[in-house]
């Protein structure tokens, strides 16, 4: 402590220029000209506030705030939870890199991460995992976070996701609900053709609130396309999660009448 060069910038004004940056993806030179100082100052102001955003957890309620998987899967024991992935371009690796397919999504066939999103049935974001490369798929990512063994051993929790997660309700006791499988490939009989569409659209109204949460995460200029070093990415992302999930709660609490 006290070691290093002295902050040109007070820690109010590197909060500042940090939720700038995160919001509309303002260059360091811009926020650099803002505030009157160089351009390394603003690099690394950023890059000591983010990860403390990033740390601090997502508020579930007004005043508690959860920062892991399991915490959140306790939150919600009796309730029900939505997951979804959502997708983040990136920069390409450099030539000759051996893990420069590594980041290819086979969904969009683009260089991108992948995040895990948990919101409550309302669309409220809870829960954003790390990024992990594009090539990996949901499912793989929602067994490396722990979510088997987390609702498998945890209180009774329903957890809708979508069809990129189908085996996981098999292995969870049928906590997770993904879409129904389709039986029929060929000559279907109309009423099962009625009764399956029927299911998945019951299933797809249920499981759109995710994609609502996804898309104001997605409102934040910083995740419209990441632009930046691919291993800031991860806090960057749990970092406007943890903004969001703190500004959707504010909106709950009723002001003050006058």
């Amino acid at each position: 402590m006290g070691a290093g060069a002295k902050h040109r910038l007070v820690f109010v004004d590197r909060l500042l220029a940090t939720l700038v940056h995160l919001r509309h993806a303002t260059t360091h030179d811009v926020l650099a000209c803002w505030f009157g100082v160089d351009r390394s100052t603003i690099t690394r102001a950023i890059g000591e506030v983010r990860p403390l955003l990033a740390k601090l957890g997502c508020t579930v309620s007004p005043g508690v705030r959860r920062r892991t998987l399991a915490e959140v899967v306790d939150h919600l024991g009796g309730k029900t939870g939505i997951i979804g992935g959502t997708e983040i371009r990136v920069r390409r690796p450099a030539a000759g890199r051996k893990d420069r397919d590594t980041f290819v999504s086979g969904k969009s066939r683009q260089n991108a991460v992948k995040a895990m999103v948990v919101t409550d049935a309302d669309g409220r974001v809870l829960f954003c995992s790390p990024t992990k490369p594009g090539s990996c798929a949901d499912i793989t990512h929602a067994r490396q976070l722990g979510l088997v063994k987390l609702l498998a051993d945890g209180p009774t929790v329903e957890v809708l996701a979508d069809a990129g997660c189908q085996g996981l309700g098999a292995q969870t006791g049928g906590r997770v609900v993904t879409p129904p499988h389709r039986k029929f490939k060929k000559n279907a009989p109309d009423c099962y053709e009625e009764m399956y569409e029927r299911q998945r659209k019951a299933h797809s109204s249920r499981c759109i609130r995710v994609e609502h949460g996804v898309a104001r995460l997605k409102n934040w200029r910083a995740l419209a396309r990441h632009l930046g070093r691919r291993e800031h990415i991860s806090d960057t992302v749990q970092a406007v999660a943890v903004l969001l999930s703190h500004q959707q709660t504010a909106e709950l609490i009723p002001s003050r009448q006058v």
